[in-house]
C-alpha cells in the first residue's frame, strides 16, 4: 500500500510538472481574434521558469526567455490590417496555435447593462440578426466576475459575426462596429467586459481609488478575504433583522401576513417605488412583504377593477383582502384584474409578496404606475407601504460587484491589459446617478486610471444617459439624472474622449431604451472624429451636436451661442418650436421659456421673468422634449449656465 502511495504521488508530481512546462497565453488571445493595427501589439503568458518562447506571426519571430516566475512577454511590431492570419506560441513541449486571425481596429466595450444590452433585445434586433453576416466584425465576451486583488486571466472566446452568434453580440457595440467597418474598411475587434447595474468605483483599480481624496476612504476598507466579506455580511443582516422585528416568522406565520385584518402596526414603513438596498435594506436578497390601506369613498363604482403594480425585482405574489390575485416574475408591469366585489368601499388591504434573488429589490417602477383603475374610477396607491422581512437568502451575505470598488477592475479589465487597444467605448452612469457630483472625479479618475495601466491616452468615448424619468426629477425639485449628465459633459475636458448624446432617444418609462442602432452611429462618429481625426470639408465638426458656449443678457431676452452647430441649428418639429429651454430671475425659480433660433444662437425668453439670470435645457430625469439639433442631425448637450446648489453634491460612495 504504501509503494502504491508514493508511485502514485510521483506520477501527480509528474503530471503537475508537465502542466506547469506547458507554454500558455490568457484567454484574450485566441483563433478569431482581431489583433490592432499600426500599433505595437504585445503577446504574453506563461512558461517554465527560464523556458524560452518563440511567437511567430505575420512573417514576424520573436523570441524571449521566461522570468524566474514563469511569465514572459514579447512585442510584435506594428502591422497593417489584414489576415486572415495564423499565430504560433512555441515552448519546449508544446505549440499553441491560433488561426483565422485578423489585423484591424479593436475597441472595449465597458459599462453596465446599456452596454450589456444584446442585439437580440435591440429595435428590430430579429431582423437585424438574421443578416448578420460580418465575418470581420468579431467579439470577445468576457464572463463576469469579482475579485478583491487583481486576476490575470478571464474566461471567454472571440466569435465571429454570424446570424448564430449575432443576439449574445453588446447591441451598442454592433452597431458601433458595423458603422466604423463601414468608414474604415478594416476588421473590427470588440472586447465586451460589462456588467448590468455597476458603478464605476468597482471598474477602478484600488491604486487610483488610494489615489483619490474622493475614495481613498472607501479603498482602505477593501477586506482581505471574501470569507471575510461572507462573515462580515452575515453578522450585519443579524443585525438589520434584530433592528426591524426580532426575529424572522415561522412558515405558518407568513402565510398571515396576506389577511386584511393582520395587525402590522409594529410594521416599519418604507417608500416606494425605488431600490429597498438604498431605503433601509442594505445588501439585501430575500423575501419581503409590503402592506398598505386603500380607502375607498362611498358611491365608487367598482366594476372591473385593475391593480396596476408596475415593475417589481424580482418576483410578486400579490393579495387583495387577503385574497391572491396575480403573480408573476421578471421586470414587466404588472396588471391583475380584480374579482367583482373583492375591491369594497372603506377599508381595504394590499399585500405583496416579493422574492428578490439578488442586487436591487422592490417596486422598480414610477409612483405613477401603482394604483387601481375601473370603469369611471381611479385611484393611486400610496407610496408609504408598511414592510417585514419573511426569509433571507444566501446572496444577502455574498459580495456583489458593487459591494466593494475595484471587483471588477480586477477580474474583468486587469487581464486584457496590455491588448493592444485602439479606445473604449463606455455606457454606464446609471447607478452613479445618485452621486452624480461625487461623479465628476470618479469618472475621469477610472478613465485616467485606465489609461495610466494601458500606458498611453487611448480614445475614451461615452454615451451620456438617455431620457427616462427615474424620479420625477427637473428643475424645481432636483434632477439626479441631468445633475449626471452634467459631469459626463464636464468629463469631456479631458483630452480624447467623446460623448454621444442620446436625450432624444430615451424611453420615459424604460431605463434600457432598445434604440441601439443610433447610439452605435453616434459613438461611431465621434470615434471617427477622436480615433481617426475626420472632419468636414470646411473643417466644420460634424460628429457631436450643439454644445453650450457662453450666454448674453439683453433686458428679460437671453442670447445663447454654442459650439459645435456644424453648418447651422435647426429644431425637428413640425411647428418649428424649440422645447425644453427654461429660465429663472435671482429667486432661482425656472420657468418654461420661448426659445427661437437666430442663426447659430438661441434667444430665449418668458414673460415671468423679468431679469433672467440663468437659463437651463433638458433639466430633468426625462428630457424626451429636447429637440434642438444641428442640420447634421446631432442633438444638442444638455445644460445649465448657472451653478446653484445641486441634490447630490453630499452623497458619497458607499453610502446606504
Amino acid at each position: 500500500m504504501k509503494c502504491l502511495t508514493w508511485r502514485t504521488f510521483i506520477l501527480i508530481l509528474l503530471t503537475v510538472q508537465a502542466a506547469f512546462a506547458e507554454v500558455r497565453l490568457p484567454n484574450v488571445f485566441g483563433s478569431h481574434m482581431v489583433l490592432q493595427r499600426r500599433k505595437s501589439v504585445p503577446v504574453w503568458g506563461w512558461a517554465d521558469a527560464n523556458e524560452k518562447v518563440v511567437v511567430t506571426f505575420n512573417n514576424q519571430t520573436k523570441t524571449v526567455k521566461a522570468g524566474k516566475d514563469g511569465k514572459w512577454r514579447v512585442t510584435l511590431d506594428p502591422m497593417e490590417a489584414g489576415g486572415p492570419y495564423q499565430m504560433l506560441v512555441k515552448g519546449k513541449t508544446n505549440t499553441v496555435t491560433f488561426d483565422d486571425v485578423l489585423m484591424g481596429e479593436v475597441w472595449v466595450c465597458s459599462g453596465q447593462s446599456n452596454m450589456e444590452w444584446p442585439l437580440i433585445a435591440a429595435s428590430n434586433g430579429k431582423e437585424e440578426i438574421k443578416t448578420a453576416n460580418y465575418p470581420n466584425i468579431r467579439q470577445l465576451l468576457v464572463k463576469k466576475d469579482i475579485s478583491l486583488t487583481p486576476k490575470d486571466n478571464i474566461e471567454g472566446e472571440w466569435k465571429i459575426c454570424t446570424p448564430e452568434t449575432a443576439p449574445a453580440f453588446t447591441a451598442v457595440g454592433y452597431f458601433f462596429a458595423r458603422q466604423l467597418q463601414q468608414e474604415l474598411n478594416v476588421p473590427i475587434g470588440l472586447i465586451n467586459t460589462s456588467w448590468g447595474g455597476t458603478h464605476s468605483e468597482t471598474w477602478t483599480s484600488r491604486n487610483a481609488m488610494n489615489s483619490s481624496e474622493e475614495l481613498h476612504s472607501v479603498a482602505s476598507k477593501l477586506p482581505a478575504t471574501y470569507e471575510e466579506v461572507i462573515k462580515s455580511g452575515k453578522e450585519r443582516t443579524d443585525a438589520l433583522i434584530q433592528a426591524q422585528q426580532g426575529t424572522l416568522p415561522s412558515a405558518d406565520e407568513e402565510k398571515t401576513w396576506a389577511n386584511a385584518d393582520l395587525n402590522d402596526a409594529s410594521w416599519k414603513t418604507i417608500a416606494m417605488p425605488g431600490d429597498w438596498e438604498w431605503r433601509g435594506l442594505p445588501t439585501f436578497d430575500g423575501v419581503v412583504w409590503l402592506r398598505q390601506e386603500v380607502v375607498i369613498p362611498e358611491g365608487s363604482k367598482l366594476q372591473t377593477i385593475v391593480l396596476h403594480m408596475g415593475p417589481v425585482d424580482d418576483g410578486d405574489s400579490t393579495f387583495v383582502n387577503g385574497q391572491f390575485v396575480g403573480s408573476r416574475k421578471g421586470a414587466a408591469a404588472r396588471e391583475y384584474h380584480l374579482p367583482d366585489g373583492l375591491l369594497k368601499t372603506g377599508r381595504n388591504v394590499i399585500a405583496v409578496r416579493i422574492a428578490d434573488r439578488g442586487g436591487a429589490g422592490g417596486l422598480m417602477g414610477q409612483e405613477d404606475q401603482y394604483y387601481l383603475s375601473g370603469d369611471g374610477f381611479d385611484k393611486r396607491l400610496s407610496p408609504n407601504w408598511k414592510y417585514r422581512i419573511a426569509s433571507v437568502s444566501a446572496s444577502s451575505y455574498k459580495p456583489g460587484p458593487n459591494t466593494y470598488g475595484t471587483q471588477l477592475f480586477n477580474a474583468m479589465l486587469n487581464p486584457l491589459i496590455p491588448y493592444a487597444i485602439e479606445g473604449v467605448i463606455w455606457y454606464q452612469g446609471e447607478s452613479n446617478a445618485g452621486r452624480a457630483y461625487q461623479y465628476r472625479k470618479t469618472f475621469p479618475l477610472m478613465i485616467q486610471d485606465w489609461r495610466q495601466h494601458w500606458g498611453y491616452d487611448f480614445p475614451f468615448l461615452f454615451v451620456q444617459l438617455a431620457s427616462f424619468n427615474a424620479a420625477n426629477g427637473d428643475s424645481q425639485r432636483g434632477s439626479n439624472w441631468a445633475e449626471l449628465r452634467e459631469a459626463q459633459t464636464m468629463t469631456l475636458q479631458l483630452p480624447n474622449t467623446g460623448m454621444a448624446v442620446t436625450s432624444d432617444i430615451g424611453e420615459r418609462s424604460d431605463i434600457h431604451p432598445k434604440n441601439k442602432l443610433d447610439v452605435g452611429k453616434r459613438l461611431a462618429a465621434e470615434a471617427m472624429r477622436v480615433a481617426y481625426g475626420k472632419q468636414s470639408e470646411g473643417g466644420n465638426d460634424v460628429s457631436r451636436g450643439p454644445q453650450f458656449d457662453k450666454m448674453t443678457v439683453d433686458g428679460n431676452r437671453v442670447v445663447l451661442m454654442f459650439r459645435n452647430a456644424g453648418t447651422g441649428l435647426t429644431v425637428k418639429d413640425k411647428y418649428g418650436y424649440l422645447k425644453g429651454f427654461e429660465v429663472a430671475g435671482a429667486d432661482q425659480k425656472f420657468h418654461y421659456a420661448k426659445a427661437t433660433i437666430q442663426g447659430n444662437n438661441v434667444v430665449v425668453q418668458a414673460d415671468s421673468v423679468a431679469a433672467p439670470v440663468a437659463v437651463r435645457y433638458g433639466w430633468a430625469d426625462d428630457n424626451s422634449d429636447v429637440n434642438l439639433y444641428n442640420r447634421e442631425g446631432f442633438p444638442a448637450v444638455p445644460f445649465r449656465t448657472d451653478t446653484w446648489k445641486g441634490i447630490t453634491e453630499a452623497a458619497r460612495f458607499g453610502d446606504r
